[in-house]
């Protein structure tokens, strides 16, 4: 009996296990397949994208649960609707307000997410995910930079008789490529693309090329992204009088040549002039400077002279002086004049005389 029972329940619960089996098969043979582009998504910086994604064949996903995640980010939960509503708490804080979902639209399976605003920090993988059915698939999201080139005229090129464009564009992310074409669409022989990478991961490009005059003279920088599908160009007509300009800058520049070397030598010839003026004039005063010190010398004789003549002068006084003291003190006057003689000897040998006049008339 008790195999019987345990015969009879082990074949109820294969008959439950069976109808279990054989019910959810068809939901699993018959369910519909997620998927989501399989080229990459481009976008701008600072533009809203779409990433499509959906189920084929379409079934409703209103009541399902859809994740999408943003594998090696934490969170990696960019956007989670459940019940109906967006899960705010297990949100990427990145992504706050920059997400949605086409609710609307899921009914028909149109699982797609639209990002609002991208940066460049967005570009990466992402993956949607419904638990539901356990079906995921990835999409691949690229964000690039791009802005307008401008083109300048830089002048004329001597060597080759013509005239170079420049061209520069900033705020480009990947890196892009410069092109130069003709009026016709035809590509241009440029000199290599300089390259400057920016602290904000951007690209500045610049490119120069040199043109001859053409039947149009017209051309085009182009500056294209292949990654992301982005070209921006801008044209530049050179005005005709720009190559006459250039067609007759030799012999102006030959003439301007010219008359600066005749300039350089007028200067130099009046130059010479006045350092030989200045040199004669120079050389005249040195003349004079060597006559200056017999000038001077004659100046000290004529002033030695003079105070000779004072110094004379005291002498007399002097001896005029020691003679009057002479006679009052008794003093002969023959040995009176003898003193003044020796003294006069010192002197100028004229004190006995005025000695002896003052003599006379004592």
């Amino acid at each position: 009996m008790k195999v019987m029972c345990m015969s009879v329940t082990n074949t109820v619960k294969l008959g439950v296990q069976t109808a279990a089996t054989s019910t959810l098969f068809p939901l699993l043979t018959g369910q519909s397949n997620l998927i989501c582009s399989p080229q990459p998504i481009v976008a701008v910086a600072g533009d809203d994208v779409v990433l499509p994604c959906r189920l084929d064949p379409p079934i409703s996903a209103s009541s399902r649960t859809v994740e999408w995640t943003r594998p090696g980010s934490d969170p990696e939960y960019i956007h989670v609707h459940q019940e109906g509503r967006l899960v705010h708490h297990s949100q990427n804080p990145l992504y706050n307000y920059r997400t949605a979902l086409f609710v609307d639209q899921l009914i028909n399976g149109n699982v797609s997410l639209k990002l609002f605003r991208v940066k460049a920090s967005d570009a990466g993988k992402y993956k949607c995910f419904l638990p539901s059915l356990w079906k995921e698939a990835f999409i691949q999201l690229n964000i690039g930079a791009v802005s307008s080139p401008t083109i300048s005229l830089e002048g004329i090129d001597k060597a080759s008789s013509g005239v170079v464009l420049d061209c520069e564009s900033r705020g480009w992310y990947p890196e892009p490529e410069v092109l130069w074409l003709d009026a016709e669409g035809n590509l241009l022989s440029a000199g290599p693309t300089e390259t400057v990478r920016g602290p904000d991961d951007l690209y500045t490009v610049s490119s120069r090329v040199t043109v001859e005059k053409r039947h149009s003279n017209s051309f085009t920088c182009r500056v294209q992204q292949k990654n992301t599908n982005q070209t921006r160009e801008t044209h530049i007509t050179v005005p005709d009088d720009f190559f006459k300009l250039q067609s007759c800058s030799s012999p102006i520049i030959t003439g301007l040549a010219v008359s600066l070397a005749v300039c350089i030598l007028l200067l130099l010839i009046v130059v010479c002039k006045w350092r030989r003026s200045k040199y004669t004039t120079h050389t005249r005063n040195r003349g004079l400077g060597k006559a200056e010190p017999f000038w001077r010398a004659a100046m000290r004789t004529t002033r030695l002279t003079e105070l000779l003549r004072r110094s004379g002068k005291e002498t007399s006084r002097l001896t005029d002086a020691l003679w009057q003291h002479g006679r009052g003190g008794g003093m002969k006057r023959d040995e009176g004049c003898k003193g003044v003689q020796r003294r006069d000897v010192k002197g100028r040998g004229e004190g006995c005389k005025g000695v002896q006049r003052r003599d006379v008339k004592g």
